[in-house]
């Protein structure tokens, strides 16, 4: 654990050095802000004490941001050649990919905690459901954790950060837009399994309040999958 820990803080840390992290923050800050609050389906225009508004537009941002910080975990590294050098270390490849995973995935709760005034706004203006709230906040959560994993595996199989995130954007799409459009003018067994392949509708589904046993499996096998293909690519390099 705690070399899993030295890694991902090596690599949160090397966010903030070079701006990314603060390029990050403020744009999710600012697209969700001025969605919620401002334009569109917004909390005034619903009229509602609700926060589904947020919740929808950073479900599309964390889409197309997540892709943009992974990009570099391996690809760089494959680039510069220093792959080989971590590996030297006496770290296992799934403390590596690991601790790379957890470096993405503690920015996107400090980007996801610090929209909470958000919460505490609404709450004030009027009665609000708790629990879909929370809901809506671990569905953003699991969605994210299944694109970083995404997002790393892409990463490690390229040395080029622009064809590792373009990779995990179209891998991504398949997933977000396009399972769930076939699954949409499909019926029967095909149909039901594209549905299930959909990330939208396990998050819709959480994002409502419901907390359904096969919404988590989908999420945490998602993550599981993406992780183990990752650390196939690296253990290759130690080939």
């Amino acid at each position: 654990m705690k070399q899993i820990w030295t890694i991902s803080k090596r690599e949160l840390q090397s966010f903030f050095d070079s701006l990314m992290a603060y390029i990050m923050l403020i744009a999710f800050l600012g697209f969700s802000g001025f969605f919620t609050w401002l334009y569109g389906q917004d909390v005034f225009f619903v009229k509602q004490a609700s926060l589904q508004s947020f919740f929808g537009i950073a479900y599309w941002t964390l889409f197309f941001f997540i892709p943009a910080l992974t990009m570099r975990l391996f690809a760089e590294e494959n680039r510069s050649g220093t792959i080989e050098l971590l590996l030297t270390k006496p770290v296992t490849d799934w403390q590596v990919v690991l601790g790379k995973f957890l470096s993405t995935f503690l920015l996107i709760i400090i980007a996801l905690a610090l929209t909470l005034p958000y919460y505490i706004t609404v709450a004030y203006l009027g009665p609000i459901d708790h629990g879909a709230v929370w809901s809506g906040y671990l569905g953003l959560v699991l969605m994210s954790a299944a694109y970083i994993s995404i997002g790393i595996f892409a990463s490690s199989i390229t040395n080029n950060q622009i064809v590792s995130f373009l990779l995990a954007l179209f891998l991504g799409i398949f997933f977000q837009i396009i399972f769930t459009m076939l699954a949409g003018n499909l019926s029967g067994t095909f149909g039901e399994i594209l549905n299930f392949l959909s990330v939208s509708t396990h998050f819709e589904s959480i994002s409502r309040g419901v907390i359904d046993s096969k919404d988590l499996i989908f999420f945490l096998s998602f993550v599981f999958l993406g992780l183990i293909l990752t650390e196939a690519n690296v253990a290759k390099k130690r080939l």
